[in-house]
C-alpha cells in the first residue's frame, strides 16, 4: 500500500475513533425484563431514535422491579443520575419532590390524546412529571362453570356488591372454591385491589382540593364490604398477594377476582367470564384503579433534552399503540387502534369503558408509607383487630401527617 494511502485511511479512522468517542451515552434505566414481549418493540424504536440522533448512544439497562427504583432514586441522589427511567408513576411525587426528575410539557394536542384521568396519575402540584408508558385498568373475573354449580342466574356476571355477596356464599356453600379472591399480603396489590372497590363504591383517599376524605362514608362501606366478605374468601387473605391468587382462579378455587387484561393468558382451563368492577351502594356507573408506569426525565445528567426527546419519541401515538399491543396493556392514548379493540375482543369494554371515571394511585411524596398504613388497616379489618371505622380514621390520621 502506498504511503499516502496509508496515511488517508489511518486518518480516516482517526475521525471515525474522533465521533464514536463525541457520540454520548444515555443511560436508560428500564424497570422490569428484557425477556418481555414489549421489550423489542421497544429496542427497535429506540435503534430508529438513534438513527435520527447519531450523536447519542442509548444504554439500556434492564433491572428487576424489586430492585430498579430504588436503583435509579439512588443514583439521582448521589449526583449521578441515569438519563432517563422506566418505572412506576406512583414514585413521580417522590422524585419530583425532590428536584430529581424533570417537569414534562405536552401541548394540547398531546394532552388531548390522553383521558384526563390517566394524565391524574402523572400530576402533582400542578405540573406533569413523567410520560405514560404503559397503563392497567381492572375488570372482575369470574368462573361461569362455578357459578352454574351454584345455581346463579347471572348471565352477565356480577355487577353490584349485593350480586358479588351472593354469588361469593353461594359458591362456598354449594361448591368446593371459595367464592371471591382477596388479595391482602403486605404487597402494593393489596392496596391496588382496595382502591378499585373503593373507587366503584364513590370514594376517594384525597379529595382534588389536595383534603385526605379515606374517613368517608364510602370508605367505611368497602372496608366493611371486605369484613363481610371474608367467610367466603381464600382461607388466610393476609398471605395472598395478586400471584398467589391467579392459580387459584385457574385451577377453579376461587370463582371472583380482580384483575387487569393480561391475565387472560395466565387462566388456564377455567371458563371465565369478564365484568366491570361491581358497583358498590354508593357508587354510580363503572369505576377502576387507574395504574401508569411513565418514562422519567431525571435532572443532572447533561443530556436532558435528549433523553426528553426519546422519551417523547418513545411515547408518539403509533408507537405507544405498537408498545401497548405487544404487551397486553391498556391503550394509554386515543388511537384507531383503541377504538378497534372491542370489535376483536369484546371483553376490552370493560377495561377501556371505566377509564373516564377511574382514579389514579394517590399522589404522596412518601407512597411507602401510604402503601403500609393503607395495607396494615386492611389486614386489619380482615383479621377483626380494627373496625372499618377505626381503620379508616387510622389510615386517615396517617394521611394527614404525610401530606402536611
Amino acid at each position: 500500500m502506498k504511503t499516502r494511502t496509508i496515511l488517508l485511511a489511518g486518518a480516516a479512522m482517526a475521525c471515525m475513533a474522533q465521533g464514536a468517542a463525541a457520540q454520548e451515552d444515555l443511560h436508560f434505566i428500564n424497570c422490569g425484563s428484557n425477556d418481555a414481549a414489549e421489550a423489542a418493540v421497544q429496542a427497535k424504536h429506540v435503534a430508529a431514535w438513534e438513527a435520527e440522533n447519531p450523536e447519542f448512544k442509548v444504554n439500556m439497562e434492564y433491572v428487576p422491579w424489586g430492585q430498579c427504583q430504588e436503583k435509579a432514586i439512588t443514583l439521582a441522589s448521589a449526583g449521578s443520575p441515569a438519563a432517563l427511567a422506566y418505572l412506576g408513576s406512583r414514585v413521580l411525587p417522590q422524585l419530583a419532590d425532590a428536584g430529581l426528575i424533570e417537569p414534562v410539557e405536552l401541548s394540547e394536542e398531546e394532552a388531548a390524546s390522553y383521558e384526563p384521568s390517566v394524565l391524574g396519575t402523572i400530576s402533582f402540584n400542578g405540573q406533569y412529571w413523567g410520560v405514560p408508558r404503559a397503563f392497567s385498568t381492572r375488570a372482575l373475573f369470574y368462573n361461569k362453570d362455578l357459578f352454574e354449580q351454584a345455581g346463579l342466574d347471572m348471565p352477565d356476571g356480577p355487577q353490584t356488591w349485593d350480586d358479588v355477596m351472593t354469588a361469593a356464599r353461594a359458591i362456598t356453600e354449594k361448591t368446593d372454591a371459595r367464592g371471591l379472591g382477596i388479595a391482602a399480603a403486605s404487597f402494593d396489590n393489596t392496596m391496588h385491589q382496595f382502591l378499585s372497590w373503593l373507587y366503584a363504591n364513590g370514594g376517594e383517599v384525597i379529595n382534588s382540593d389536595g383534603e385526605v376524605v379515606f374517613n368517608s362514608p364510602e370508605t367505611i362501606e368497602t372496608l366493611q364490604f371486605y369484613a363481610d366478605m371474608v367467610p367466603y374468601a381464600q382461607e388466610g387473605p393476609v398471605a395472598y398477594d395478586r400471584g398467589k391468587l391467579e392459580p387459584l382462579f385457574a385451577e377453579g378455587k376461587i370463582a371472583m377476582m380482580q384483575q387487569s387484561f393480561g391475565f387472560r393468558a395466565r387462566t388456564g382451563d377455567a371458563n371465565y367470564g369478564v365484568t366491570w368492577v361491581p358497583t358498590g351502594p354508593s357508587g354510580e356507573g363503572h369505576s377502576t384503579l387507574l395504574i401508569t408506569d411513565s418514562l422519567a426525565v431525571f435532572s443532572g445528567s447533561g443530556v436532558e433534552e435528549a433523553a426528553m426527546s426519546l422519551a417523547k419519541y418513545l411515547t408518539a401515538t403509533e408507537r405507544q399503540a405498537e408498545f401497548d399491543d405487544v404487551g397486553g396493556w391498556t391503550p394509554v392514548r386515543d388511537t384507531e387502534l383503541t377504538r378497534a379493540l372491542p370489535e376483536k375482543d369484546p371483553n376490552w369494554s370493560y377495561f377501556l369503558g371505566s377509564v373516564a371515571e377511574g382514579g389514579p394511585e394517590p399522589q404522596v411524596v412518601d407512597y411507602n408509607a401510604l402503601q403500609d398504613v393503607m395495607n396494615e388497616s386492611i389486614q386489619g379489618v380482615i383479621l377483626g383487630e380494627l373496625t372499618p371505622q377505626e381503620a379508616a380514621e387510622e389510615v386517615a390520621d396517617e394521611l394527614n401527617d404525610l401530606i402536611d
